[in-house]
């Protein structure tokens, strides 16, 4: 999570949330336009990997971060900055788009083959400046990368803020106040300053590299209330977590699953984006103060999958590689990959947020797939199950436009493009992820215009809804998601089944503190089809 400093722009932009802030050489503003953050939680040990997209000028700035105990150069790395965009786009909510296949085709029975299933110098000085008279004291000191880092102690947040302007740096007004908590605490505070001779800039966005850094804690708490140092106002958070065999979600705000299995108007298509916005905030308003749940699923698969899934090294990268059991540095990792499951949480904050984050445990669920249960009903909402296999689902479906000329036709059985059309959806009818949430256009789209139902979470009518055929007696759909076109086919060749999006049954599928720094992310999941 990463606090958005205040941008010198006319316009106010939506706010991406941190869990420290960023201070500057000069009085000159900066802007971080995204931040994403993986955490990785076994037993007591919490692996924190964050990217940043900084903006700004090019002389050297840093960013503060609280840390619960004084980290070692071996502690901390640089990452690739894909294996983030990979975790965004895996946990996203997606939109997928499918075409009624024909009525009078009599197909195969298919078989499930488990042989194909997913397995399971510019060092800063050591602040003898006033350093010990100000309760400051540097715990440690490296570099890594392009990053000079430091680990500060303090005895006083005032002090704290003080020696920071000393150092010559203009922090946030009213950054003491905030430091204070974390102070009292006995918390320590991690500095990254960068070394720009070291960085690449597209333009004047400085391409920093991801920093990896991980700790032990028996609580699993992630502090946002620092970040709001630099917030404009309203601020976008989304935590991705990762843990074997465990979703997370909050203990001290509420918890809410994202309304899904939507079906929506052909217009989403390409507002994709300001659509989820929209629902997002109508169910942020249903339920003031709560976390939002978009995403659990085991990392193993996904289904549909809106772009490349992770694999173990992928894990490696975000922290496996260190993850205990028992908290023990020495401890080898301990659960199969296929175990790993990831949480996407996504909460939409301003000023008055009194509390910290705090993780607790929970209990799988499942929802937002194409499965079909109590007789033609595709499954609503989310609801307990022994695996996770919960995703925010949107769907644009295509009824069926050629000629019926069986007696007994079968309706409802959705899968790819029609042949007839299949040639012009440039993607193939990929499903589509919403990423960027934080700066998605609000307020311009009417949610009851381009839902295709009601949303009873939301007490939400939908207006001149038009009806979709349901799914027929229970049974299976392909998937395909994706592209525009919707033309009438002549007599077409039943279209081959792929993609993600098939029927998953009833059974199946199956970050002391701190993680500090959370912003727009994605994992993976498991694929279920029992037949």
């Amino acid at each position: 999570m990463s606090a958005l400093v205040t941008a010198a722009v006319a316009a106010p932009r939506p706010a991406q949330a941190f869990c420290g802030f960023y201070v500057a050489g000069s009085d000159a503003k900066m802007f971080n336009d995204a931040t994403q953050v993986v955490l990785m939680r076994q037993g007591t040990r919490t692996v924190l990997s964050m990217q940043n997209h900084y903006e700004g000028p090019l002389e050297a700035f840093a960013m503060v971060v609280p840390v619960p105990t004084v980290l070692k150069e071996g502690d901390v790395k640089t990452l690739p900055n894909e294996v983030f965009a990979k975790v965004e786009t895996m946990g996203a909510p997606r939109l997928v788009e499918y075409w009624e296949q024909d009525p009078c085709y009599i197909e195969e029975p298919r078989k499930y083959d488990k042989s194909t299933a997913v397995p399971s110098e510019m060092v800063m000085e050591s602040g003898s400046r006033n350093g010990g008279s100000l309760g400051v004291k540097i715990e440690a000191k490296f570099t890594v990368g392009e990053y000079n880092i430091l680990i500060l102690s303090a005895k006083d947040s005032t002090g704290l803020e003080t020696w920071l302007r000393q150092e010559k740096y203009s922090i946030p007004s009213g950054a003491a106040d905030l430091l204070k908590p974390y102070v009292a605490s006995g918390m320590k505070f991690f500095v990254a300053k960068v070394d720009p001779t070291k960085v690449k800039f597209d333009g004047n966005k400085a391409m920093l590299s991801p920093l990896r850094f991980f700790y032990d804690t028996e609580e699993f708490t992630l502090p946002i209330r620092l970040g709001l140092a630099n917030s404009q106002g309203t601020q976008d958070l989304i935590v991705n977590i990762l843990a074997p065999d465990q979703r997370y979600q909050v203990a001290n705000y509420g918890n809410v699953t994202i309304p899904t299995n939507i079906d929506v108007k052909p217009t989403v298509r390409d507002r994709f984006g300001e659509f989820y916005a929209a629902l997002f905030d109508a169910t942020v308003a249903k339920n003031p103060g709560a976390v939002v749940t978009e995403y659990a699923w085991q990392a193993i698969g996904c289904d549909p999958c809106p772009g490349p899934m992770l694999d173990g090294n992928d894990l490696a990268t975000l922290g496996a590689d260190v993850l205990t059991g028992a908290g023990k540095t020495n401890d080898s990792f301990s659960a199969p990959m296929g175990n790993m499951v990831l949480t996407r949480l996504h909460a939409r904050y301003g000023k008055d947020i009194k509390d910290d984050l705090v993780f607790k445990a929970a209990g799988a669920i499942v929802g937002g797939r194409e499965f079909v249960r109590d007789g033609n009903k595709l499954e609503e909402g989310a609801r307990p199950d022994t695996n996770n296999n919960f995703q925010g689902r949107y769907a644009i479906r295509h009824a069926w436009e050629g000629p019926i000329t069986c007696k007994a036709p079968m309706r409802g059985r959705w899968g790819g493009p029609w042949e007839s059309i299949r040639t012009q959806i440039a993607d193939g009818g990929s499903p589509k992820a919403a990423t960027n949430l934080a700066f998605a256009p609000r307020g311009a789209m009417a949610l009851p215009t381009v839902v295709q139902q009601d949303i009873p979470e939301l007490a939400l009518k939908a207006s001149a809804a038009t009806a979709v055929v349901p799914p027929a007696n229970g049974a299976g759909s392909a998937s395909g998601s994706g592209a525009p076109i919707n033309a009438t086919p002549a007599t077409p060749s039943p279209a081959k089944k792929k993609g993600c999006g098939c029927q998953t049954d009833d059974g199946a599928g199956s970050a002391a503190v701190a993680a500090f720094l959370v912003g727009l992310t994605l994992l993976r999941r498991r694929r279920h089809d029992k037949r």
